[in-house]
């Protein structure tokens, strides 16, 4: 089995209350959205800081819709699972990259992915040629050493896929709702009611330098 790996300077993920209706338009129809409650569901905001890969150093930010994982024998019960509705990268090579290997919808320009990262918190700004799409603050708890398994799935003209994705690197995680999101109109939130996504996360995550590791593409 031959595995994807990539470096990474960090990652931060937040997970926010969104409409459902928004969500299931979002979706294919082989996926549901997780509900948190009756009608709210769940928009996941991930950013990562990529400092090896096969196209080099690049940022990129991950909108995605939360869905039931995929459980199979064999493997540890995957820490979330998600629909990537809309990436964004800050170069050219990164995007061929992951529509090709993986799927991947992307907001075809390259973007700036500010990452401001304190003793106890990381905020992240995205803007296109100065025009701003989103920020994105997430705070820290104890860090541990980890390897979790997330499942993110796609879907395009070509077909539907699963990858299984392992992040291995020192990992905190809290639901204090201490953070916080900014969405701003533009065309990489326009399937989003911007007003009914919340503006606080109920779920905040921190990777410190580490691995993300790919298993090869499967075809669902």
């Amino acid at each position: 089995m031959e595995y994807t790996r990539y470096g990474f300077r960090t990652c931060i993920g937040a997970f926010f209350e969104m409409p459902t209706a928004d969500a299931r338009e979002i979706l294919p129809s082989h996926l549901q959205p997780m509900e948190l409650q009756h009608t709210r569901s769940i928009l996941a905001i991930n950013a990562f800081e990529f400092t090896e890969s096969e196209v080099g150093e690049y940022d990129e930010i991950v909108l995605a819709i939360v869905v039931p994982p995929m459980v199979e024998p064999g493997k540890p019960l995957p820490k979330s699972a998600f629909y990537p509705f809309m990436v964004g990268t800050s170069t050219e090579a990164s995007r061929e990259h992951a529509i090709e290997r993986w799927h991947l919808p992307h907001y075809m320009a390259d973007l700036g992915i500010d990452f401001e990262v304190g003793e106890h918190a990381v905020e992240v700004k995205v803007h296109e040629d100065g025009t701003p799409i989103l920020e994105v603050e997430v705070t820290d708890y104890e860090f541990e050493p980890s390897k979790n398994l997330y499942n993110s799935f796609m879907a395009d003209d070509e077909g539907r896929f699963k990858a299984n994705i392992y992040m291995e690197a020192p990992h905190s995680e809290h639901e204090e709702e201490r953070g916080s999101l900014t969405l701003h109109e533009h065309a990489m939130t326009e399937a989003l009611s911007i007003d009914d996504v919340n503006t606080f996360p109920f779920r905040e995550q921190w990777y410190r330098a580490g691995v993300q590791t790919f298993e090869p593409l499967e075809t669902i």
